[in-house]
């Protein structure tokens, strides 16, 4: 089975003996469903060329800190916001030391200093090396700055001695990798989520609809099947593939999206209404394709049914999620359908000509969020859609857990009352 699927892995390598293995690694991160790219220092490239990585990763290897070629010739921003994990494997003496310091004078520094992703290491050096007490007291700084040590291995080095200071085997490496993604915080609940545009018919050639990719929507029923959630996905129509242990769903207009997510949410904990649904559907469909005959033509809408109230309304207990994408005001639009629909959360950004750093957010990759609750808020800063989703996902988790508990006291004080 894959672990990681879909999942951005930055490699680094670094001057030790053991780069060489580096290559297993990325093969096994690519069987695992990784995506890799492959960050090496100057003194890896004396034992292994970037060619090799290059051919493994099937990506450009990057070198140099300051690269007029990348964007804004900031190349350790754009790979720090890429990357859901950085391992670095092999992980020299100097690369630890390096760390500890927070030295930015090569590029997988930089880009370690610039990340808020986890950090992973696997050690690889002499055994001397190893029990240097500078090692060890860099090894123990690393690990209270939240660095995940793997390794090293016990065993016979390339010099000849025998200790620890072997570079783990890479099947470990993977495993702890995937752990990372091992959260677990919706173990055993059922998220119901919808993704992506509707489409309203006009005739049977033309239709209403709008410009959503459903890659949000799509990231966040991912990051729920990681999080042990049962994960249930109501897509309109995308070019994107089913996220893997998804129950996908497909629909095509609000009405037919309104019917099945009224068949699956009577079983959900939590319902996040992510699609971008039509606010309005034509009249009238007309039977065969409208002839184009007059200068002007006149198509009479009417609303669609509020798929997010309506099950607030009717399923009063699921946790619900309701998303804003708004051209402006974002804030004061988010907290008004926050009141209206009366939901436990709504999750906001900026779409359109003024949404510069998202291209204007669809069909994009990367976003910005703000998410509102009764009586708080969090922005999630510009990352990558797969990141924040992963972190909504934990947020979602953490205010579902408090929203279960102040139900369950309210329960309990209703029944003290009636007996």
């Amino acid at each position: 089975m894959q672990h990681l699927t879909n999942k951005r892995v930055l490699l680094g390598v670094t001057g030790s003996i053991a780069a060489y293995k580096a290559a297993d690694v990325i093969r096994r991160l690519r069987d695992a469903g990784a995506e890799v790219k492959v960050v090496m220092t100057d003194g890896a490239k004396a034992f292994v060329t970037p060619l090799t990585f290059q051919a493994l990763s099937a990506s450009p290897v990057y070198e140099n800190l300051l690269d007029k070629e990348a964007e804004a010739a900031m190349g350790h921003i754009e790979l720090a916001r890429w990357a859901d994990v950085i391992l670095i494997a092999p992980a020299s003496a100097n690369s630890l030391a390096s760390l500890a310091q927070g030295r930015a004078d090569e590029l997988l520094n930089a880009i370690c200093l610039a990340s808020d992703v986890p950090l992973a290491v696997a050690p690889a050096m002499n055994k001397h090396m190893w029990a240097d007490p500078a090692t060890q007291d860099n090894v123990r700084l690393l690990a209270q700055r939240g660095v995940l040590f793997i390794g090293p291995d016990s065993g016979e080095q390339a010099c000849g001695d025998i200790g620890e200071g072997r570079m783990i085997d890479s099947e470990t490496i993977i495993s702890r990798i995937a752990e990372l993604f091992s959260v677990g915080s919706l173990s055993g609940l059922t998220v119901v989520i919808t993704a992506g545009p509707t489409r309203e018919a006009l005739d049977p050639v033309r239709y209403l609809s709008n410009h959503s990719s459903g890659k949000m929507g799509y990231a966040i029923a991912e990051a729920a099947v990681e999080a042990g959630a049962k994960v249930i996905l109501v897509s309109g129509p995308v070019s994107l593939e089913s996220p893997d242990r998804v129950q996908r769903i497909n629909v095509e207009s609000a009405a037919d999206m309104e019917a099945v997510v009224k068949e699956q949410v009577g079983a959900a904990d939590i319902f996040v209404a992510t699609a971008a649904v039509a606010d309005y559907r034509p009249v009238t469909v007309q039977q065969d394709k409208i002839k184009k005959k007059e200068e002007r033509l006149t198509i009479e809408l009417e609303k669609n049914t509020d798929i997010l109230a309506t099950v607030k309304a009717e399923y009063t207990k699921t946790f619900c999620v309701g998303f804003a994408a708004e051209t402006q005001n974002v804030e004061t639009y988010a907290r008004t359908k926050l009141e209206q629909k009366n939901i436990e959360m709504i999750v906001a950004n900026l779409v359109g000509p003024l949404a510069k750093k998202t291209a204007g957010t669809f069909n994009s990759d990367l976003n910005e969020l703000n998410v509102y609750w009764q009586g708080g808020e969090v922005k999630l800063e510009l990352a990558s859609k797969t990141k924040l989703a992963r972190q909504l996902i934990a947020l979602i988790s953490q205010r579902f857990s408090l929203y279960k508990t102040n139900t369950d006291n309210k329960n309990n004080i209703i029944s003290l009352k009636s007996h």
